[in-house]
């Protein structure tokens, strides 16, 4: 029979709520490259659409006048395509979900060191890991239409990398079970950043 006890369902909820704060993180780094990517080549661009009329008017060749006008056309699709994607908003989204479930993984923390050293009774553990929860979904009362398929890849890439990277990686230790070995349990509790 499957068996879990309050201080494990923090637990989880801890080691979830601190995974999605990794995705998000590493989805607002990613979102903000391909920004200031995009922002570079429009502006290599317009900066090559501004030398070819340049070129064109001390030199009226056909050859400066088409390459002003595809690089000016190139340098308007570019930026077009960036406003309509929102790079911005979703990397603006990503780092403020973030924000929010690092300040959530704290207090998780925090709870489970209170637990671990006796100073809360039964209902205010239930209470907070209450509080804790609707932390989390309030969390991502944002929306993320645009990046949820994104978001939702990256979440199950990072279940898959954690695995692979789990000797390269330095992990936080969890305390352990209340009533078990406190040093068996550490070892066995890790969780990532």
């Amino acid at each position: 029979m499957f068996r879990l006890s309050v201080v494990d369902h923090i637990r989880l909820n801890f080691d979830r709520t601190s995974q999605n704060y990794t995705v998000h993180a590493r989805a607002a780094e990613r979102l903000a490259s391909l920004a200031s990517k995009v922002r570079i080549a429009v502006l290599v661009l317009v900066g090559l659409s501004s030398a070819a009329a340049m070129f064109s008017l001390i030199d009226p060749r056909r050859p400066f006048l088409i390459a002003g006008a595809i690089a000016a056309g190139l340098a308007f699709g570019a930026y077009a395509s960036y406003l309509a994607i929102g790079v911005e908003g979703r990397v603006n989204a990503h780092r403020s979900c973030a924000y929010r479930l690092w300040l959530v993984c704290d207090r998780y923390r925090s709870l489970l060191a209170e637990i671990e050293d006796g100073l809360l009774d039964r209902a205010s553990i239930l209470q907070r890991r209450d509080e804790l929860s609707a932390e989390v979904h309030a969390a991502y009362d944002q929306a993320f239409a645009l990046d949820q398929n994104a978001y939702e890849g990256m979440r199950h890439a990072a279940d898959e990398a954690s695995d692979a990277e789990a000797a390269d990686e330095p992990r936080d230790v969890l305390p352990p079970p209340m009533g078990s070995d406190r040093e068996a349990g550490a070892q066995s509790q890790r969780v990532p950043h």
